[in-house]
């Protein structure tokens, strides 16, 4: 079977709601991944045979196919088509599964994926009444984040919000509210440390007009103790608050796949497995630890082979409970550079943030191997294994 690589993987620096990006349109994030990749490897675009790229809200400007938009505005030409795909925060990683997986049938030869996300300009809706003349006014619903419309005929559990649900880990896994503010205050430290270490150097790209180099929502000073003076966010007396979990951002994120000898370059990484697995959603966020066990059991490998982990933190109960699931694995290698509780999430782009910086470190060692993955909304996990 042919095999799938990263080319070359890319990001912008992941802003706050309603900061540095606020004026750009999630379709321009797109198409400043998509032409930095063509930029720096120099590929003419033309030879780009599909345009995989992850949104979770596509309700406002990202709507109608924000994939294709983004190649066009990129200067792509018009030969090169795009689609977009939605698994909520597992988009942009399953991008990537779905293009690497083009390559290895035989479909494609190089591929771009990725994934976008504007939550700061995620709209406001109103349902439509099936009546022609309503007597009332209908429902508004904040698009940028979490449920809306929900269908009745769900179970009531199973809709709670992704808050409530890291309450429900941190109390199934023991988890407590110390623990929570103390990986808080790592991962701030960490990715500050890699910051000024210049390893996130070689994925960072800005966007045009924007003076944004670093991700905006890092707190170099941040510390457990500052942390633990924050009220819980989603339950009174809960351990969950605004500092121990990800916040609200914009940004996008790129990666150029493509086959063995696809481009005149040596590739970052190999695509060696790749895996999905459902959980129940009251308990979303530790679907990523079957998925990441099944994708390394596709590899080839064990935790053992593991040299670390990029995993997405929703939250920091969530991604401590999946640690503890994770038996064989070294906590020290988790998020060695720290994670989205600092670096951002936003929805879309974070699974390709993943990649990019799992690709980009397993240059910097000069090899490995890498587990990505990723919790999503209403009880799902993607991983992706990366090999080099």
């Amino acid at each position: 079977m042919p095999a799938s690589f990263v080319y070359d993987a890319v990001r912008t620096p992941f802003a706050r709601h309603g900061k540095a990006f606020a004026d750009v349109r999630p379709d321009d994030l797109a198409a400043t991944v998509m032409a930095s990749v063509v930029e720096r490897t120099g590929i003419d675009p033309a030879r780009i045979e599909d345009v995989v790229f992850g949104d979770a809200n596509q309700a406002g400007e990202d709507n109608r196919n924000v994939a294709r938009f983004g190649a066009l505005l990129a200067g792509f030409p018009s030969s090169v088509p795009g689609t977009t795909i939605n698994r909520l925060c597992g988009s942009s990683l399953d991008a990537v599964i779905q293009g690497s997986r083009a390559i290895e049938a035989g479909d494609a030869d190089v591929i771009l994926a990725g994934g976008v996300e504007s939550m700061t300009r995620a709209p406001f809706v109103v349902e439509k009444s099936p009546r022609p003349f309503p007597a009332a006014n209908q429902t508004m619903w904040n698009t940028s984040i979490g449920w809306r419309m929900t269908n009745p005929r769900l179970r009531a559990d199973w809709t709670i919000s992704n808050g409530e649900s890291a309450e429900k880990l941190a109390e199934i896994y023991g988890i407590s509210r110390e623990e929570q503010d103390a990986f808080a205050a790592r991962s701030h430290r960490l990715a500050a440390a890699a910051w000024a270490a210049g390893r996130f150097d070689d994925e960072i790209v800005q966007v045009e007009g924007h003076a944004l180099a670093r991700d905006e929502g890092i707190r170099d000073d941040s510390t457990a103790e500052v942390l633990a003076g924050l009220r819980p966010a989603f339950r009174a007396g809960g351990s969950v608050t605004a500092g121990n979990s990800s916040p609200i951002n914009d940004g996008a994120s790129a990666v150029l796949l493509g086959a063995e000898g696809a481009l005149d370059a040596e590739p970052l990484a190999r695509i060696a497995g790749r895996a999905a697995f459902g959980n129940a959603p009251d308990v979303f966020g530790v679907a990523p630890v079957e998925a990441a066990n099944r994708a390394l059991a596709r590899a080839g490998r064990s935790w053992r082979d593991v040299t670390f982990v990029e995993l997405n933190e929703a939250f920091a109960s969530q991604t401590l409970a999946c640690a503890k699931l994770w038996t064989e694995l070294d906590p020290s290698t988790l998020n060695e550079n720290g994670g989205a509780i600092a670096i951002g999430h936003p929805l879309g782009a974070s699974g390709g943030r993943i990649i990019a910086r799992a690709a980009h470190e397993l240059k910097r060692r000069g090899g490995g191997v890498a587990v990505t993955a990723i919790c999503i909304g209403v009880g799902q996990g993607l991983a992706v294994v990366l090999e080099r």
